[in-house]
């Protein structure tokens, strides 16, 4: 495997060394995490979402999926190549409509494979992805973060020079308690947090259309007026999302419901030109 040891950490405290300032993807215009404080909540599922609607507004986008040992992301784009290497670079995949890939999946023997590997491991592997990887020209970088806030997410806050976060919860209670945990990590480390996406927000009844809340009435609320973010997507329970990432299809998706999302992206890229 293409991964050897880059662990940079401090001798004396074990913390990781910040080395953001020395940017080795300099035409990556734009770097955004997402995160969440729990697993299961559909942060991979938004990671891609949000690169089909940039992609589909004309942004040259790339997906590094930094769950190591639950990379989904390549079978949501129907991608099963292998990534090469060349020049000492690592070559991503290009989902059928161009957007760059780069998981661990593509690296392993098979698909479901487990990876077991400690912290300090994922770690060096998940700033290879950010240094080895021949991103080229990008608009915007999506990072899908493991669940969490141990060393794989410090390692990408630390590591990649963020221009924010976006933060996916669910409406039960339980996972509002953990996305706040989530949202005092981004803000002890001084990263923007863009908005909040809230998954499996809702379902709509098949006959008529009304909106049923499956887990009881949202309590998203409760974190806008916390830590004063925005909603940016409301992202209904629907069969035919998960149809589509099951047969590798995520890009036929109707992106609609994640346009002021996008929106909020597009202006961090535009405030960086």
């Amino acid at each position: 495997m293409v991964l050897n040891d880059s662990n940079k950490a401090c001798k004396t405290c074990g913390d990781e060394v910040d080395s953001s300032e020395k940017n080795p993807q300099e035409n990556v215009k734009c770097c955004v995490a997402v995160m969440s404080g729990k697993g299961g909540v559909g942060k991979s599922l938004v990671t891609g979402l949000l690169a089909v609607a940039l992609r589909n507004a004309g942004h040259k986008v790339g997906i590094l999926d930094a769950d190591l040992t639950g990379p989904s992301i390549p079978k949501m784009f129907g991608i099963k190549k292998k990534a090469t290497g060349t020049g000492g670079k690592i070559l991503p995949i290009e989902s059928s409509n161009g957007i760059k890939i780069m998981s661990l999946n593509l690296l392993l023997d098979k698909e479901d494979d487990a990876v077991i590997w400690r912290g300090p491991i994922i770690a060096g592997a998940i700033k290879q992805f950010w240094t080895d990887v021949a991103w080229g020209d990008l608009d915007c970088l999506l990072i899908d973060l493991p669940p969490g806030t141990a060393d794989a997410p410090l390692t990408v806050m630390q590591s990649i020079p963020l221009d924010g976060v976006v933060v996916v919860s669910s409406p039960q209670g339980l996972a509002v308690m953990i996305v706040k945990k989530a949202l005092q990590m981004v803000r002890k480390l001084n990263i923007p947090i863009l908005g909040i996406v809230e998954n499996m927000s809702y379902a709509c009844c098949p006959k008529c259309g009304e909106k049923i809340n499956f887990f009881g009435k949202s309590n998203i609320g409760e974190i806008t007026k916390d830590y004063d973010v925005d909603i940016l997507a409301e992202i209904p329970i629907d069969t035919q999302i998960a149809n589509l990432c099951d047969k590798g299809k995520i890009e036929s998706y109707d992106v609609a419901l994640l346009s002021k999302a996008k929106d909020v992206l597009e202006k961090v890229l535009k405030d960086k030109e």
